[in-house]
């Protein structure tokens, strides 16, 4: 069973960081591209990041270039997101997702809140 939980999300002022964790089971994390998706309140779910095996690619949605970075660490199963120059638009439940077996998987996301 494919699982993904996330963690690392919380209340933070205007222009500062957090750093986001997904730790992945239930799949072989190494071989699949992983995403960061967002959700801001009252609006749609929105893509925000990408990062291809072996962390060969990444790519990100044009309002966090500069700002985000993500990675993984395959020896760990894990992914993150480094959010650095947080703004109030930030503010959102981030989710990491990925596609396995013809299959779209989700965490129960974390709470992102940009602040003063």
């Amino acid at each position: 069973e494919v699982q993904l939980v996330e963690s690392g999300g919380g209340l933070v002022q205007p222009g500062g960081s957090l750093r986001l964790s997904c730790v992945a089971s239930g799949f072989t994390f190494s071989r699949y591209v992983m995403n960061w998706v967002r959700q801001a309140p009252g609006k749609g779910l929105e893509w925000v990041s990408s990062i291809h095996v072996r962390s060969t690619t990444t790519t990100y949605t044009e309002s966090v270039k500069g700002r985000f970075t993500i990675s993984r660490d395959d020896a760990k199963n894990t992914l993150y997101l480094q959010m650095n120059g947080l703004k109030p638009e930030d503010t959102a439940v981030y989710y990491c997702s990925t596609y396995v077996t013809g299959n779209d998987y989700r965490g129960q996301g974390t709470q992102v809140t940009v602040s003063s």
